[in-house]
């Protein structure tokens, strides 16, 4: 059985916000490109979230919608917790990089379950969600564009201290 159209679009919208050229601009996976662990662990303060801890917030939700649409339990996300994760654990680029590879494993596994699901699927509520199915992939999407932005202004304002910092030395 093939994919009906409102899954083909729905899968190219999620495409498009992590790792796929369009028209908005920088994606997730994009935002995240040649960042090097000194970017992706900084902080703008002490009480504010990190690219790296939004990295693997985006990952968590991603997990969380698969398992809803998987109709899993809680549990298997392979961090402990849920929602925000302290990071860097280890300050190290192996670390980094597996967290960046979780994110991109939580999107496949979420892509193949949107990609199974049938028309009347797409629009039925899981069990335990106020929303249905199509109503949370698409906000994943949202929720990726949304994180990219931050990492954006994240990534200009790290550079604007570092250069502010130089010039004050």
């Amino acid at each position: 059985m093939g994919q009906t159209r409102e899954v083909q679009q729905l899968l190219s919208i999620l495409d498009q916000a992590y790792d796929h050229r369009s028209w908005h601009g920088t994606n997730l996976r994009g935002s995240i490109r040649r960042l090097s662990l000194q970017q992706a662990a900084w902080r703008p303060a002490s009480d504010r979230h990190n690219i790296w801890e939004i990295v693997v917030h985006a990952a968590y939700w991603k997990y969380a919608v698969w398992r809803r649409l998987a109709r899993k339990p809680r549990g298997a996300f392979p961090l402990k917790g849920s929602n925000w994760f302290q990071r860097p654990q280890q300050l190290s680029d192996s670390a980094w990089r597996t967290d960046v590879a979780l994110l991109d494993e939580m999107h496949r596994s979420l892509r193949a379950a949107a990609a199974n699901l049938s028309a009347r699927e797409l629009f039925r509520k899981p069990k335990g969600s106020r929303d249905g199915n199509f109503a949370l992939l698409s906000g994943v999407a949202a929720h990726d564009l949304y994180h990219a932005g931050q990492i954006q202004l994240l990534k200009k304002l790290s550079r604007a201290v570092a250069l502010n910092e130089a010039e004050n030395a």
